[in-house]
Parts: structure tokens; C-alpha cells; sequence
């Protein structure tokens, strides 16, 4: 899953594909480099940042999602926690909601039924301006994750969302420290209880500058460590912004696992 953010301030590459064709040219690069989904946001999530209005976000994604569509037939995933979001974005041929709050939305349950699509429910602890401010967690990281995303894909269920549609994502970064996410990581295997495929993100995060000491842009070789890491504890959607170096590091990856299982 290629990082799209048509957004002024995303923690990494704010302001880089805010024109539209400029947009389209970083992922027509993505896909040709293997990319399978196409993320795009128009809301930053990063640590403090502040909410946009609908029509800011719609103004921002829907030029976007319709030439993807309509120029490349890419995959389309669209980042976002609003419900008239994902309605517009799913009638221009969106092939996903990723939302990072869960849907936890007042409407988000119920636009995700009508749309159809297929959702990525993450954890979160608190929102985006507040959720680094001391983060907390009475249960252990994994514990606290699992407790969460089993609540979520219930209360969607019983809404009538089918099971089959659902993805999860753990979170990382997203109200929790480094240690929290090196812990979440290490014990990520324990999520395959939940029985649902995992999406995992951790590209260029703080937790590789804080543990390396590397500015954003040169943390792409623990990225690479962290993808590698993932893939072997069933992760199995990357949503990274280095395409190609990702795809190459995952491919090395389950070679080495299948030819384990080959001989088990």
C-alpha cells in the first residue's frame, strides 16, 4: 500500500503532492514499482494535528481518487474518519476505507454498510491533536490493542458489517511511545487470535528516530528492518511510502519463510 497525502502537513511529505498532478505522478511511480493500493489522504493524522472540514478534505481527495481510477484502474484505499468522505470518494470508484479511528464517528458505521467497501479498522488511543501527550496503558500494549480492535469488529457486526470486509491495523504510533511500539511489534503475532488480515504502518515513523537517531529522511533502512519484522509476524498490507525498497525487503522475506515451511 503506496502513501498518498494530499495534505500541507503530513508528518513526512506534507506539502509534496498537494497539485494533482503532481499527485498523480508520485503514484504512477508507486505503482510501477509494485504498489497494489493506492492510500490516499487529505487529513493529517500526524501528532497535533488539527481536523480539516469536510469540504477541505473532499476538495483535496476526490480529484485524486477519480484519475487514479479513471487513468491507472489502481486500487484506491481512501485514509479518512468521515463519513461523507467515504460516501463521495466510494461513488468515484474508491476500493477501500482506511479509517484511523475505527469508525468510531458519529454515521462512519453506517456509511461504511452503504458503501460496501472493505474497511481497515486501527487503534487509537485519544485523537490525533492529543494522543502523544503521556500515552498510558493499565494492560499490556498487545493486550490493550487486541481488547480494542475485538470491541470494534463486534459493535461493526452487530451493525451488520460483514466480518469478511473487515482488515485491522495495531496502530503504531498512533497513542503510544516507543516502548509501547517496540513491544506491540515484537508480540504481534499474538493479533493473529483475531482470525482478520493485518495492515501495518510504521514507515519513516518517529519510533525509528527516536531508537536510531535518524531524521525522516534517512530512516528508511530501519523502515526496512521494521517491514521484514512485520511480514514474519502476519502482517500482511505494508502501507509504507518507499515502494520499491519495501517491496524487495517483503519478497526477500517470504522467500525465506516459505522455504521454511517447505521444510517443517
Amino acid at each position: 500500500m503506496g502513501i498518498l497525502n494530499v495534505t500541507p502537513d503530513s508528518f513526512s511529505d506534507g506539502g509534496r503532492h498537494i497539485l494533482l498532478d503532481d499527485a498523480m505522478r508520485h503514484a504512477e511511480r508507486m505503482l510501477a514499482e509494485g504498489a497494489a493500493i493506492i492510500d490516499v489522504g487529505g487529513e493529517s493524522t500526524r501528532p497535533g494535528a488539527q481536523p480539516v472540514s469536510s469540504q477541505q478534505e473532499l476538495d483535496r481527495v476526490a480529484p485524486v481518487v477519480e484519475r487514479l481510477v479513471h487513468e491507472f484502474d489502481a486500487l484506491v484505499s481512501v485514509d479518512t474518519s468521515n463519513p461523507a468522505i467515504m460516501r463521495e470518494t466510494a461513488a468515484l470508484g474508491a476500493g477501500m476505507i482506511n479509517d484511523v479511528r475505527a469508525l468510531q464517528r458519529e454515521g462512519a458505521i453506517e456509511a461504511a454498510l452503504s458503501v460496501g467497501l472493505p474497511v481497515c479498522l486501527m487503534h487509537i488511543q485519544g485523537e490525533p491533536q492529543d494522543m502523544q501527550q503521556a500515552p498510558r496503558y493499565a494492560d499490556p500494549i498487545e493486550e490493550a490493542v487486541i481488547d480494542f480492535l475485538e470491541a470494534r469488529v463486534a459493535e461493526c457486526e452487530a451493525a451488520g458489517l460483514r466480518r469478511e470486509r473487515l482488515l485491522l491495523d495495531p496502530g503504531f504510533g498512533f497513542g503510544k511511545t516507543v516502548e509501547h511500539n517496540l513491544r506491540l511489534l515484537n508480540r504481534m503475532d499474538r493479533l493473529a487470535r483475531l482470525k482478520l488480515p493485518l495492515l501495518v504502518g510504521m514507515s519513516r515513523k518517529s519510533m525509528i528516530g527516536k531508537v536510531l537517531g535518524r531524521p525522516v529522511e534517512e530512516r528508511l533502512p530501519g523502515g526496512l528492518a521494521l517491514a521484514s519484522l512485520a511480514v514474519e509476524r502476519g502482517a500482511r498490507i505494508l502501507r509504507v511510502h518507499d515502494v520499491g525498497p519495501v517491496l524487495d525487503a517483503v519478497n526477500m522475506t517470504w522467500a525465506v519463510l516459505r522455504e521454511g515451511c517447505e521444510h517443517d
